[in-house]
């Protein structure tokens, strides 16, 4: 059985991007998904002092390692003064300490979602320009507009955006296998 990590890219208890991974996670079909919640992971702010005096923390290893043993990756990425959040991007700069393409060339649904009409698309743009240098091997990226118009009752409600979903999902698990 494949092993995919889901993550939302925010570290709040109400995140929208964490639904939306939680619906996606469900459409999975035999797969073992390993829910990574980011506040598990409560990290020193990067910066290479800290680093020198007090080397790499013991929690940027084990997520290191939970990345290695992942088949692919479901995420879905917060959208922050139009850029990821601030927890996010501290755990991928603590990562990279360790392991400069942690996403080690596996499968990668990259998605986003905001309150917003364009849905997180200017992170998720970052995303897509920053995360191969970091190992990563995009399948499909989806970006949902608007959310609490169009995800209601924990699902994608509005037609195409649902199709759309429905699709990038289904070529995800072909690419993982």
């Amino acid at each position: 059985m494949k092993k995919l990590v889901a993550l939302a890219g925010s570290n709040s208890k109400a995140s929208i991007n964490q639904k939306l991974v939680n619906y996606t996670s469900e459409m999975l079909d035999h797969t073992e998904i390993i829910q990574i919640n980011l506040n598990d992971f409560q990290l020193p702010i990067y910066g290479e002092d800290y680093e020198s005096k007090n080397g790499i923390p013991s929690l940027v290893n084990e997520l290191n390692e939970v990345f290695a043993k992942a088949d692919g990756f479901v995420i879905s990425l917060a959208e922050h003064n139009g850029s990821y959040a601030a927890v996010f991007k501290n755990i991928i700069d603590w990562l990279s300490r360790v392991n400069l393409e942690f996403w080690n060339q596996k499968p990668m649904l990259l998605m986003s979602t905001s309150p917003g009409a364009r849905g997180g698309a200017t992170v998720l743009q970052s995303a897509l320009t920053a995360f191969p240098f970091l190992g990563a091997d995009f399948i499909e990226s989806f970006a949902l507009p608007s959310f609490y118009q169009n995800f209601t009752d924990g699902k994608i409600t509005e037609g195409p955006f649902r199709k759309e979903h429905l699709s990038k999902v289904a070529s995800f698990l072909e690419a993982v296998g």
